[in-house]
């Protein structure tokens, strides 16, 4: 086996250690097989056969193995794995409920791609729109597709309670963090404050009467998470740490990024938080990216989840600038 595979390491990967021990047996042979023609040279044409044979299967693992590792690096690079969070921006009721909008629209998406999504905490306002929201997405090629929706994203629209007919434009900021399973983040507890609290909502007796919530900030920085949805403190409190990791990731990418500005290779990649991406216009019927500066009909099918349009044309325009 070449020197970039390691048995021993191989054989912990539950995804590799049935072919490294299928290696490993074909290199036993190998060498029985050699001993054999050193102790008898009359059997060494028989042998050559049986010796290409065992090449033929080695060549045939290492492939696998090779393929599995690709797999791993290109998962690393774009997981299958993401925290979605939504947060209510400029804009009052309206902005809350825009919010709304977009994390239905997504989830919207997720189903038709066959992704699984999971609240994590919700913090709802009296007109029933998102202070703020936070998902986990699971699913093949999720971050993939998904990375390119963080930012600040706008809506120009007459508000129900708007009596006059008066368009009022409402701001709602998204930020999608991938879960990566190897990361460069280390959490000290020393740097971590716990806040645990009764979640709110539906839930049952359990989740009103047990302070099952759990909140984390990262002293250091002063980024806070929030954990609601689990019926269990210990799995909140799990929650929150994993995407407090993500979120001091996000932060560490961006800061990279500023620093070197090579390193963002267009736009289109995964944008600053703060950076306004896309307008929703509902008189007009139409969306715009302002990244690429292209417009896309039909309104309420977007916000019903028909994304793919949007999405492709970025992934699109993403490898025209790459390459």
């Amino acid at each position: 086996m070449s020197e970039e595979f390691n048995i021993v390491e191989l054989k912990k990967d539950f995804k590799t250690s049935h072919i490294a021990e299928a290696y490993e047996r074909l290199l036993e042979e190998e060498a029985q097989v050699n001993k054999m023609i050193s102790s008898d040279e009359s059997l060494k044409e028989l042998a050559q056969e049986e010796l290409r044979s065992i090449q033929e299967q080695k060549k045939g693992l290492e492939q696998q193995i090779a393929d599995i590792k690709k797999s791993e690096e290109a998962e690393e690079e774009f997981p299958n794995e993401i925290i979605l969070e939504v947060r209510a921006g400029a804009g009052g009721d309206e902005a809350s409920l825009f919010a709304l909008d977009l994390a239905e629209m997504y989830e919207k998406y997720a189903e038709k791609k066959g992704w699984s999504w999971k609240r994590i905490h919700e913090s709802i306002n009296n007109v029933g729109g998102y202070k703020e929201a936070t998902f986990e997405i699971k699913g093949k090629d999720v971050y993939r597709q998904m990375r390119f929706e963080t930012g600040v994203h706008r809506i120009q629209r007459i508000p129900a309670t708007e009596k006059q007919g008066r368009i009022h434009t409402s701001t709602a900021s998204i930020a999608i963090m991938p879960i990566k399973k190897k990361t460069t983040i280390e959490l000290n507890p020393a740097d971590l404050e716990f806040e645990y609290s009764r979640s709110g909502g539906a839930g049952g007796q359990n989740v009103n009467k047990v302070e099952t919530a759990v909140r984390v900030i990262h002293t250091p920085t002063g980024v806070d998470v929030r954990s609601t949805a689990e019926r269990s403190q210990l799995k909140n409190k799990e929650n929150a740490l994993a995407i407090l990791k993500s979120k001091l990731q996000l932060l560490k990418d961006e800061e990279d990024a500023s620093k070197e500005t090579s390193l963002r290779k267009s736009q289109v990649g995964t944008a600053d938080r703060s950076e306004k991406i896309r307008t929703y216009n509902e008189p007009q019927d139409r969306v715009t990216d302002h990244r690429i500066k292209k417009s896309w009909p039909n309104l309420p099918g977007i916000l019903n989840g028909d994304l793919e349009k949007i999405i492709s044309t970025l992934e699109e325009e993403t490898q025209k600038e790459t390459l």
